[in-house]
């Protein structure tokens, strides 16, 4: 052989061997840090799914949201298993149903040391955590910071005012990392999400983040007097974005009278979702600014819906129809999600927490009451969960306020407590061919069969979490009114366990 070709040769094996060892070492904790994905969830409050353009609604404006969901997957039947603001959370951030994990009503907050929560899994992992906005898990006095230690939940950066509904320029504030007051400038939403761009800029390249952003708006900020004399909740906001609508044009859900105060709230209502989407535009912006959109899950939802007095209700939420607690979810991760898809599956809050660190390759111990359903998104299954459970626990009000119930792909039903019970917790709902819920059929003695089974289905999962009905009374005896909103080191659900095992 030639000099020279032995020489070519020599090169080649030692090549050959360098490139082996490289592939069979270990990898650097920074290498590794820099693979893992990042974790972006941005969150709106009382935002209905039927309020994007995504899910069918003409006349809303929603151009970033509805790209989003052209880059990822669509969820169609995603719902807040208790539509309420402080249980949702407990739920995202445990994984637990919130007689499990303390945060069962709004300002209970999550019992720490029962469960690793979502922000101190991820810190286990190497995580940057952050979370900027509404809180609302604090308990007691909303109008404090939230103290360093275990009530933050695993979050190194918490930029938060708890909860406050006032989001005009130089009335929305947040408490700094001193525990300081600050106010915004500008609408609330929008400095928000100056403080997420601040940080998505200053965050550490070498390792991965994890980032909760959660706006308050489209949630309501007061009630006024309309013109036929009734209080409405009170929707108006800035108006550059006001301008985006005229009221005069805006269309009802069926079934719902359009009166000038209901098309007043509709008005501030879409409005502000518009606000949201342009900030969301602008954090998904900034991630293919930094270049880092492909390897971070990002996903969009929502705490619960607005009835926006449908059905004549009373309240905003806590009801079992769709406008309540049918939620928007979006979800974009180029490395696993397929974009331009979306599912049908059966979907709670309490599996978004599993559901996430089983698409981030995050394996735990711990045993949940949601359930990670990443195969099942990322290969296409839509059948894996026959329903999901609903439930309303309130306080300081009359047991026929609560109510349990199921959603099928077929059915929505829910029962309230007793004969006497208000009757918008009775329901029975058929999906397929009542899509707006304009016929109740739970007296229907037709679908006596219906009801029956599907009270069966909602009283196997009750039993499941000590769940006799209780009502307000119970609440009151287990645990006084005057500690429901400060820490305790017991749940609900074994002071239940607790009782029952007694009385036997």
């Amino acid at each position: 052989m030639h000099f020279k070709n032995r020489i070519f040769l020599f090169f080649l094996v030692l090549v050959g061997v360098w490139s082996c060892k490289n592939q069979n070492a270990t990898p650097s904790p920074e290498t590794t840090a820099a693979q893992k994905p990042n974790l972006l969830i941005v969150l709106s409050d009382q935002h209905s799914y039927d309020m994007l353009g995504t899910y069918g609604n003409r006349q809303i404006k929603s151009p970033n949201l509805d790209a989003f969901a052209n880059e990822g997957i669509r969820f169609n039947n995603a719902f807040s298993n208790q539509p309420v603001c402080t249980p949702f959370r407990g739920m995202i951030m445990s994984g637990m149903q919130p007689l499990k994990n303390g945060a069962f009503i709004n300002d209970a907050p999550l019992l720490p040391n029962k469960t690793k929560l979502l922000a101190q899994i991820l810190k286990e992992q190497g995580y940057q955590t952050a979370y900027i906005g509404k809180w609302h898990l604090l308990g007691g006095e909303r109008d404090r910071p939230v103290p360093e230690g275990e009530l933050r939940y695993g979050f190194d950066t918490l930029l938060t005012n708890n909860c406050h509904v006032d989001f005009r320029p130089g009335h929305a504030f947040f408490w700094n990392n001193q525990g300081e007051k600050e106010y915004f400038d500008k609408w609330e939403v929008y400095g928000q999400t100056d403080q997420a761009l601040a940080y998505l800029d200053s965050i550490d390249k070498s390792k991965p983040f994890a980032l909760i952003v959660s706006w308050h708006p489209p949630h309501d900020w007061g009630k006024f007097k309309g013109e036929d004399g009734k209080m409405h909740y009170r929707y108006d906001t800035m108006d550059e974005l006001m301008a985006l609508y005229d009221r005069d044009s805006i269309e009802m859900r069926p079934g719902i009278e359009p009166t000038p105060d209901r098309k007043r709230m509709y008005h501030g209502y879409m409005a502000m979702v518009s606000g949201v989407d342009k900030a969301f535009g602008q954090l998904t912006a900034k991630l293919d600014e930094l270049g880092i959109a492909e390897n971070t899950l990002t996903l969009f939802s929502a705490d619960h819906g607005d009835m926006l007095e449908s059905h004549n209700a009373i309240l905003p939420k806590q009801y079992p129809h769709d406008y309540s607690n049918h939620i928007p979810l979006l979800m974009r991760f180029p490395k696993k999600l397929r974009a331009g898809t979306d599912t049908n599956l059966l979907f709670g809050a309490l599996d978004i927490m599993p559901t996430i660190l089983g698409l981030m390759d995050i394996e735990t111990d711990q045993k949940y009451d949601g359930k990670d359903h990443s195969d099942a998104l990322v290969n296409g299954k839509e059948d894996v969960v026959d329903y999901v459970p609903l439930w309303l626990y309130r306080r300081g009000v009359a047991n026929n306020n609560n109510w349990r119930g199921v959603v099928t792909k077929d059915f929505t039903f829910a029962m309230g407590r007793g004969k006497d019970s208000i009757p918008l917790t009775n329901v029975l709902y058929d999906r397929n061919n009542d899509p707006y819920q304009l016929n109740n059929l739970f007296y229907d003695e037709n679908y006596r069969a219906k009801r029956d089974s599907l009270e069966q289905l909602t009283r196997s999962w009750m039993k499941t979490y000590n769940d006799a009905f209780y009502g307000a009374e119970e609440f009151t005896e287990i645990r006084p009114p005057e500690t429901w909103m400060y820490n305790y080191t017991k749940s609900p659900y074994e002071l239940f366990a607790e009782r029952e095992q007694a009385m036997n």
